[in-house]
């Protein structure tokens, strides 16, 4: 594990996993925007795909506009480098050496604006999965693929060394696990949030959660 200290950034394995996630329900997630007037609608139109796709490119610029914007603040000169996982390239935003807290802030930036943006879709439109919102959809469907991402990475310890949640968990001085299930927790809850726009205990749980992300950031400072 790397020490708190070292560069971190994107991280391709996940993002590669959250893509493939992503390209999987497309379909299924966009042809919830359409209005079922006629069998011929039942499909969603190009337009309609485009936009959700463009929706979830918007979310992974939160998430990586997350890291920069916190590293441009912590004067720690952020950069990009290519690093790939297997055969897949990719390429990681990575700065410099800077205090535990300062490094947990900036890895998990990319997580608080994913939380900070999703909650604010599912506060203002908790009804969403009935609306014709493919923008709305493809932001709030990338920050669970790349949640469900990271954690599988971390829960299976696979991925290049500037992972996320590698440089999380060392920040914080524990397991890589531990913080794969803080991740995931606020996804989880938006799912539920996003199928049952009722759910009281959904909803708290999830603020919850996605306040925990933010708040760890304390352990990191002792």
């Amino acid at each position: 594990m790397e020490g708190a200290g070292d560069v971190t950034g994107c991280r391709v394995a996940p993002l590669a996993f959250a893509l493939l996630l992503l390209a999987s329900c497309a379909g299924p997630v966009s042809a919830q925007d359409e209005t079922p007037v006629a069998p011929a609608s039942s499909r969603p139109s190009a337009g309609t795909i485009a936009t959700f796709l463009g929706g979830a490119a918007l979310g992974l610029g939160m998430h990586e506009g997350g890291h920069v914007a916190t590293a441009l603040l912590f004067d720690a000169d952020p950069g990009i480098k290519s690093v790939s996982f297997g055969p897949i390239p990719f390429f990681a935003i990575t700065h410099d050496p800077v205090s535990p807290a300062r490094e947990y802030t900036i890895s998990a930036a990319g997580f608080w604006m994913q939380a900070a943006s999703s909650e604010w879709i599912l506060t203002r439109r908790p009804n969403l999965r009935g609306e014709r919102a493919p923008l709305a959809k493809g932001v709030l469907a990338f920050h669970v693929a790349a949640s469900t991402a990271y954690a599988f990475a971390a829960f299976a310890g696979v991925g290049p060394q500037e992972r996320d949640t590698l440089s999380m968990a060392a920040s914080l001085r524990c397991k890589e696990p531990w913080v794969g299930a803080m991740v995931l927790a606020p996804a989880a809850f938006d799912v539920w949030r996003y199928r049952n726009p009722g759910s009281t205990w959904a909803r708290w749980a999830s603020r919850a959660a996605k306040a925990g992300l933010v708040l760890a950031v304390i352990r990191a400072a002792r």
